[in-house]
């Protein structure tokens, strides 16, 4: 075989297996989470519900139908039934995926911002709004007329 015939085969495998990824389809478990009883099952769900789905970024665990988020249900359900807490469950992923998969992530050094800052920039505005007022209130010329003396013709 010659170079450019071997290119040229190299090529057209390289071009099948991309095309092959075109056709791929979102593989689905088809299997509904079986849970041992109500209070489980309960549990389960006030704590997806806490949970973001890490490819979604705006749905919960509970709301997201992506493959990831399916996965980490079964994932979180697998650590309830090996008996570790609600804290240790949230610990485990957060130590996987970072706080983002938190919705109310912890108050430290490094989100102390996201949880206050919309409090220091309402006070900071109200601080400027209180001190135009009160400087504007110092420039309005004086009533006229405020001894009731009629005598002055317009």
């Amino acid at each position: 075989m010659t170079a450019t015939r071997l290119r040229i085969a190299i090529c057209a495998l390289l071009l099948a297996l991309c095309c092959g990824a075109a056709f791929a389809q979102k593989a689905v478990d088809g299997t509904p989470l079986q849970f041992h009883d109500t209070a489980e099952e309960q549990r389960f769900h006030d704590l997806v519900a806490e949970l973001r789905c890490v490819m979604c970024q705006n749905q919960s665990l509970a709301d997201s139908n992506a493959q990831i988020a399916v996965d980490l249900r079964r994932e979180v359900l697998a650590l309830m039934r090996e008996g570790r807490s609600d804290q240790e469950v949230r610990d485990f992923l957060v130590a996987r995926y970072g706080e983002f998969v938190l919705y109310r992530p912890m108050i430290t050094a490094k989100t102390w911002l996201l949880w206050f800052g919309p409090l220091l920039f309402a006070l900071g505005g109200g601080i400027v709004v209180w001190r135009l007022l009160r400087r504007n209130r110092g420039a309005l010329p004086p009533p006229a007329n405020v001894d009731g003396d009629d005598s002055q013709e317009w």
